[in-house]
């Protein structure tokens, strides 16, 4: 969906990314979601541990910049390589 709609909406100048996160320390997580499901997920996660919201929006906000101004159709995954293996 989102390379789909970075290919439609660029002639328009208009960029289309996404960010696919992990595990991240929110209160969600750390209240709402059973301890055993989070550590689950924390031992399958490469980096062994949750990631924090702050390392989440530095990729939104890097995104959402003009640095990344040549970026559209991107998948930005923020998830400690959880999907890498």
């Amino acid at each position: 969906m989102t390379k789909h709609a970075a290919v439609t909406y660029a002639p328009d100048n208009v960029r289309v990314n996404s960010i696919h996160p992990g595990i991240i320390a929110t209160p969600m997580v750390l209240e709402d979601q059973a301890e055993e499901t989070s550590a689950k997920v924390v031992a399958a996660t490469p980096l062994g541990r949750m990631g924090q919201p702050i390392e989440l929006a530095r990729g939104m906000l890097f995104l959402a910049s003009n640095q990344s101004s040549f970026v559209t159709g991107a998948e930005l995954v923020v998830d400690g390589g959880y999907l890498a293996q």
